[in-house]
């Protein structure tokens, strides 16, 4: 399938990652409708400092995923949904844990029954690779068992599972993509490396973060746009859940040193308490499996491994170390 021309709605536009897939559609020639969280603001998101190409190359709905009536408006005339709208932050979902199955689960449910309704050709429905909690056995393969060790994670199992099922229940086209942490221009100070890239940019010797021996498979956003991009067009996927990562495992603190050594500068971690999460909540590694993304589609990170992680790594930080772009994070506060 080939995305040029197509109509394709992608739910959270306005995020970190849904920014930079729009840039990637329209770049693809397809008809984009960007699906952004209503407010009074009339603010964009992250979408009112898209790339200036891009700019004017896209349609926008603001409505909000909780309800069915405007999610089913959005995908009247569409082909294909990316749905990427979710509540994300783990801590934030510790004490507000309604809001995320409202979100994440209720959200799911909306898009695939609007999706079976209306005979849309294709949905993307966006996981986390926090499903599987710390890794039982490394890489994690999507065969890897799912626990749920925040609220969050749960809420993600529960959208998984509903979308699964509807593609079991009634061919709901539907094939699930679950993205390892993924890092680049634009994210939150949420994640860790926007948070000590910030930190440092700011002028921190002392920087402040959580628990620092767990580890992760950091993903460059562009790769992980390019992720969604076969998943919309690959064969062989539906109903199919497929890992998406770098294939390389680095620790929190590892990533630190990498980065303050990147931006010239000799700097202290210290680990606060109110950055942990509870202990049993914790993931402590998380290593990507991607065969199955290799043998279903014709993707491969061009940031993999070590030397793509420094490279992405160095975009990253040129893009935050801009005084405008630094200028809009909140760099001496904790973010959850």
């Amino acid at each position: 399938m080939s995305l040029n021309g197509k109509k394709v709605l992608i739910t959270g536009a306005d995020g970190f990652i849904g920014s930079h897939v729009v840039e990637a559609l329209v770049c693809e020639g397809a008809k984009v409708r960007a699906f952004v969280l209503y407010n009074s603001f009339d603010s964009w998101g992250w979408l009112d400092r898209i790339s200036p190409d891009v700019q004017g190359h896209f349609d926008i709905f603001a409505g909000d995923v909780r309800d069915p009536n405007g999610v089913r408006e959005a995908m009247k005339d569409v082909d294909i949904v990316l749905h990427l709208a979710a509540l994300i932050a783990i801590p934030y979902s510790y004490h507000s844990p309604d809001t995320y199955v409202d979100t994440n689960v209720k959200g799911t449910l909306n898009i695939v029954k609007a999706a079976t309704d209306l005979g849309i050709e294709r949905v993307v429905c966006t996981s986390t690779s926090e499903v599987y909690g710390t890794a039982q056995f490394v890489p994690i393969t999507e065969d890897h068992p799912l626990v749920g060790q925040s609220p969050y994670s749960a809420s993600k199992i529960g959208a998984d599972q509903i979308a699964l099922s509807f593609y079991r229940s009634f061919e709901t086209p539907v094939t699930i993509i679950r993205p390892f942490n993924t890092y680049g221009p634009r994210q939150s100070t949420r994640a860790v490396i926007p948070t000590i890239i910030t930190q440092i940019a700011s002028g921190a010797r002392e920087v402040r973060l959580g628990k620092m021996s767990p580890t992760r498979d950091f993903s460059f956003v562009r790769d992980m746009a390019n992720a969604f991009l076969v998943m919309a067009e690959a064969d062989g996927v539906l109903g199919e859940v497929v890992n998406f990562g770098s294939g390389f495992e680095i620790s929190i603190e590892r990533t630190g040193l990498t980065i303050a050594s990147l931006m010239g500068q000799d700097v202290a971690f210290i680990s606060e308490n109110e950055r942990m999460r509870p202990e049993r909540s914790e993931v402590d590694r998380l290593w990507a499996g991607i065969d199955k993304s290799r043998e279903l589609t014709d993707w491969a990170p061009s940031y993999g491994g070590e030397d793509g992680f420094l490279r992405g790594l160095a975009e990253t930080i040129e893009w935050f170390q801009d005084p405008d772009n630094l200028a809009l994070y909140k760099s001496g506060r904790y973010t959850i």
